[in-house]
């Protein structure tokens, strides 16, 4: 762990600021949003953007980075997402928040492939599992971070548009003064998604359904906050909510899922967020509950993030792992992109409930199927499935290959332990 942090500090510290930077202007905007009378569909399509954006920069960044290097790319996008922070309160239209978004997501999809290639570069093959959970623990305590900071200042003005766009700013720094040199890029070509979805049904489903999952949690939850008529600190708390109980909840059911059908586990752990859910649709009205909600929603929603990506793992060779990785975050931001869009439906169809009936429904369809999926193939054994890597749902495909690589060294090195010489 400290050989990591001494050669990736830069980088680790960098990402935190970003990911500061992006948690306030996501459930900023929910806020402000209410603030300027904005309809809940209006901010839906804006939160939706995002994710447009995501996708596109995660297609496209690996050859922009081969034309011009990482470091034109990280310093040129990394300054156009702080132009654009700071110019949301400047013109509150819908359209151009809208396509800021777009920008947004673009821009920090390519910052983040360019790190994650710096962050496999400063790793080595016996560190890499700790590089890649100590990415996730800086990216994660970030976003929560920045929601303490929203109670800074008043939503209403500019200030909290100041600090974002500062701390990307900022983050730039350490990164490009520190890292050196840069590396070679290189990604997989992925798999087709004919070819995926032949591999594992439940994996790609799964994958989409959370993408609906993730989506509402990180765009629309502050919108439903503010149509809950919350206060912007318990707005910026039950926000914080899901991603705490990501970070609590990854490592156990991770563990648990090493031993015993994961196919199963993928049912119970959607069973449990379908409760959650449902807490949050039925007894929402009391605070503290609506924060148990929202634990438990974040809590199995992101382990079951890499729950999926394992169950995939065990139905493919070793070879294609990498291979499958780009086409399950395709999957997922397909689900990502339309998750805002219909949750804002649902909040006004039904009212600020609508947040948890949608959540609860994408749960419960995956309950479902993973019990379909457990009647038309058998179940692998658990000491032949492949090893648990925790990943998180802001990885773009570099980071992603590389836990996949991860996964494999560590197959590899279980198989060799129990071999007899």
């Amino acid at each position: 762990m400290l050989q990591v942090l001494s050669s990736a500090w830069a980088l680790l510290l960098g990402m935190s600021l970003l990911m500061v930077g992006n948690g306030m202007q996501g459930t900023l905007l929910g806020i402000r949003g209410e603030i300027e009378g904005f309809s809940t569909f209006e901010m839906s399509i804006v939160m939706s953007a995002y994710f447009v954006g995501f996708l596109g920069g995660s297609r496209m960044a690996p050859g922009l980075i081969r034309r011009v290097g990482h470091v034109r790319v990280f310093a040129a996008l990394a300054s156009l997402i702080s132009a654009v922070m700071i110019l949301y309160p400047t013109v509150t239209e819908v359209w151009l928040w809208t396509l800021g978004r777009v920008l947004i997501g673009f821009c920090f999809s390519a910052v983040y492939v360019t790190a994650e290639s710096w962050l496999n570069n400063a790793a080595t093959n016996e560190n890499r599992g700790q590089a890649l959970s100590l990415y996730m623990i800086v990216q994660t305590a970030g976003i929560v971070l920045s929601q303490a900071l929203l109670l800074t200042a008043d939503p209403s003005g500019y200030v909290l548009f100041v600090i974002p766009s500062v701390l990307v700013s900022i983050a730039v720094t350490p990164i490009l003064l520190s890292i050196s040199p840069t590396p070679a890029f290189e990604t997989t070509k992925p798999m087709s998604l004919r070819e995926l979805v032949g591999y594992s049904p439940l994996g790609c489903v799964g994958m989409f359904l959370l993408g609906g999952v993730f989506s509402a949690q990180f765009g629309m939850a502050s919108v439903y906050g503010a149509k809950a008529a919350l206060t912007v600190a318990q707005i910026s708390t039950f926000v914080a909510m899901f991603f705490v109980g990501a970070v609590l909840l990854q490592y156990p059911i991770g563990w648990i899922s090493d031993r015993m059908d994961r196919r199963f586990l993928i049912l119970i752990v959607s069973a449990m967020g379908v409760a959650g859910s449902a807490l949050g649709m039925v007894l929402g009205g009391n605070f503290t509950l609506l924060l148990v909600s929202a634990f438990i929603v974040g809590g199995m929603s992101n382990p079951l993030y890499s729950l999926l990506i394992a169950h995939t793992n065990d139905f493919l060779q070793h070879e294609d792992m990498a291979a499958a990785s780009g086409g399950l975050i395709f999957i997922n931001g397909l689900g990502a992109i339309l998750g805002p869009v219909i949750t804002g439906y649902m909040m006004d169809t039904v009212g600020p409930g609508g947040f948890y009936l949608f959540t609860g429904i994408l749960f419960a369809a995956l309950v479902l199927y993973a019990a379909y999926r457990s009647t038309v193939r058998k179940s692998i054994p658990v000491d032949e499935t492949g090893a648990y890597v925790a990943v998180a749902p802001s990885y773009t495909s570099v980071a992603l290959e590389y836990a996949q690589e991860y996964a494999i060294e560590s197959d590899l090195s279980d198989e060799n332990a129990t071999t007899p010489d």
